[in-house]
């Protein structure tokens, strides 16, 4: 899948998730687009820095301190973005880490894999 795909794809989600949790704010689809690639920045640099110095926490918690790291890739994102990208606490943006790798499964499984696999 092409990285331009998963850009849209997560700046759908990001949208999806900011219509349904007054903590997760999104002010447009631009704003959800340059969201989503920073997001893909921040999880290039950081996220294998994070990995590997959480690694004895993720093998003890059988990976789902994942869902934590990924939770400070959004955060982090939130935090870069200002006032157009907000995420109210630690907690919504683990509840929004979840729901992201959810939803962002469900969309490649039902919509981009069966077209790209014509």
């Amino acid at each position: 899948m092409s990285w331009a795909v998963q850009i849209v794809v997560n700046a759908v989600v990001l949208l999806i998730i900011s219509h349904f949790f007054a903590g997760f704010e999104v002010s447009g689809i631009a704003t959800a687009l340059l969201a989503s690639f920073i997001l893909a920045l921040v999880n290039v640099i950081v996220k294998p820095i994070l990995i590997v110095l959480t690694l004895p926490i993720t093998i003890l918690s059988l990976g789902l301190f994942l869902f934590v790291i990924n939770a400070i890739t959004l955060w982090i994102t939130s935090l870069m973005m200002g006032s157009n990208f907000i995420i109210d606490g630690f907690g919504m943006a683990i509840v929004s880490a979840i729901i992201f790798a959810v939803l962002s499964a469900l969309i490649h499984s039902t919509i981009v894999d069966p077209v790209s696999k014509r």
